[in-house]
């Protein structure tokens, strides 16, 4: 009996997980910002998508979520990164990589002096 209820409780996450972890968000390719889309799609299959984004100074990624990525930085700056858990002000490393889990949503600022670009 036990046994029938691990397995019923199991094969229920795995039906449902999927379905709760999506967001209502918009693709980071979705998003505009004074009429621009920042990021724009390098390349795309069943297995990678590659993006390149640019950010000038003062520009914003809007609210919006993306799937679990690599990001290189090929010209860093100032950030501001709003999501769910607060505020914060990373620096972009120019020839830095990090590699992200999903996000369900974020907003990203260039708070600084130079343009942000990088591919992700």
């Amino acid at each position: 009996m036990q046994k029938k209820l691990l397995v019923a409780i199991v094969a229920a996450a795995i039906l449902v997980v999927p379905f709760v972890a999506r967001s209502e968000e918009p693709d980071a390719l979705g998003v505009e910002w004074q009429g621009k889309k920042p990021c724009e799609k390098l390349h795309e299959d069943d297995q990678i998508r590659i993006l390149r984004c640019t950010f000038p100074p003062g520009a914003k990624h809007l609210r919006h979520q993306h799937p679990a990525n690599f990001v290189y930085t090929l010209s860093g700056g100032k950030l501001e990164v709003i999501n769910e858990t607060g505020t914060r002000h990373p620096v972009a490393i120019t020839d830095s990589f990090a590699m992200n889990a999903p996000v369900t949503w974020h907003e990203v600022t260039n708070e600084g002096d130079t343009t942000i670009r990088y591919l992700a």
